[in-house]
């Protein structure tokens, strides 16, 4: 009960302080880093702000823990495979909110369906493509060597090229890889040659 007295009057406390600091500040706004400073100075800790990204990793990672924990029988990280994440997938599909049309659906091949229809809904080839980079990126962070990575092994990356080839022909949507257009390379000696007059 002392604690939760304590901490509330932390909190009213610092409230406080920070009205008073603003009232005497004569910009409308306080920067982040005198913030940071004011709170410093209380002897608080202010984590700094994740990245949008990184807090999306940060996500991606604790829910492959929990699945990693509620796996039967119990998997830890060191005997995560390559199919343990082709597993996760599969599984994720539940939450999908991507239509997939199956070849013996009427709208098969059809970008804009008229009508419902019965077809699964799964994840979307780009959010599965996004949270294998994520979970790549979050393995090696968290002191996984980059040879036993199993997010980056050959059969997760032909499983989502897979994905993509059915989702695109199930919707009737092409996913073509962008490319790059380059400049064309001036040299100096190309530039001299060019500009000579007569």
């Amino acid at each position: 009960m002392a604690a939760a007295v304590a901490a509330a009057a932390a909190a009213a406390s610092l409230s406080r302080y920070n009205n008073n600091n603003n009232n005497n500040n004569n910009s409308s706004s306080t920067s982040a880093t005198q913030n940071h400073q004011n709170h410093h100075q209380l002897g608080l800790v202010v984590p700094p702000v994740m990245s949008r990204y990184e807090s999306q990793k940060r996500r991606d990672w604790n829910t492959f823990g929990q699945y990693l924990k509620n796996h039967r029988p119990p998997l830890t990280l060191s005997r995560c495979s390559g199919a343990h994440v082709l597993e996760f997938l599969r599984y994720l599909d539940q939450f999908g909110k991507t239509k997939v049309h199956t070849e013996h659906c009427p709208f098969f091949g059809h970008p804009n369906p008229p009508a419902p229809c019965p077809c699964p809904l799964k994840q979307a080839w780009g959010s599965l493509d996004a949270l294998i980079g994520r979970l790549r990126a979050a393995f090696e962070e968290n002191g996984g060597q980059p040879e036993t990575n199993p997010f980056g092994v050959r059969a997760v990356r032909l499983y989502l090229r897979e994905v993509r080839d059915a989702q695109a022909k199930a919707r009737g949507i092409g996913y073509d890889k962008k490319k790059r257009t380059r400049k064309p390379h001036v040299t100096p000696d190309s530039e001299a040659c060019g500009s000579t007059s007569i």
